[in-house]
């Protein structure tokens, strides 16, 4: 492949049960594609955690997957809060989810640390009151 493939995706807030949609799509669109398990199960996984993050805490958002022939690079953008300290939000456990959406088992502070786990790099551009940009790269 020497082109590039985008697939753009809106994750609708507050829907928990739409929540995952676009990584499940990726992860199809991937597999037709051709690309290995050990890469599906990671992109997706990454997807998955920002879609989550961005329904829980932003009111939804836009992933953006670009398919590179040395890299697949995920884009998640909201317009949500923003991430007052970045830091101490990647530490695993950490969680600003309020309690009503931790009863329903989610919010346990693993979504940026997952995230990071499952990528090879993983940049957080995020203003207060205006939003997050996060950009991941699988490489292939």
């Amino acid at each position: 492949m020497s082109d590039k493939l985008e697939f753009t995706f809106e994750v609708n807030g507050d829907n928990f049960t739409s929540a995952g949609e676009a990584s499940v799509a990726t992860k199809k669109n991937l597999r037709m594609l051709g690309f290995s398990p050990d890469i599906i199960r990671r992109v997706a996984i990454a997807m998955y955690e920002g879609e989550i993050n961005m329904v829980i805490h932003a009111g939804g958002g836009t992933a953006k997957v670009t398919v590179y022939d040395d890299k697949i690079e995920i884009v998640l953008s909201d317009n949500g809060p923003g991430i007052a300290d970045v830091s101490l939000a990647m530490k695993e456990g950490f969680s600003t989810a309020p309690e009503n959406i931790r009863s329903l088992g989610f919010g346990a502070g693993m979504g940026l640390p997952n995230m990071k786990k499952n990528t090879d790099t993983m940049k957080i551009e995020s203003v207060l009151g205006k939003g997050t940009t996060i950009t991941m790269t699988v490489n292939t």
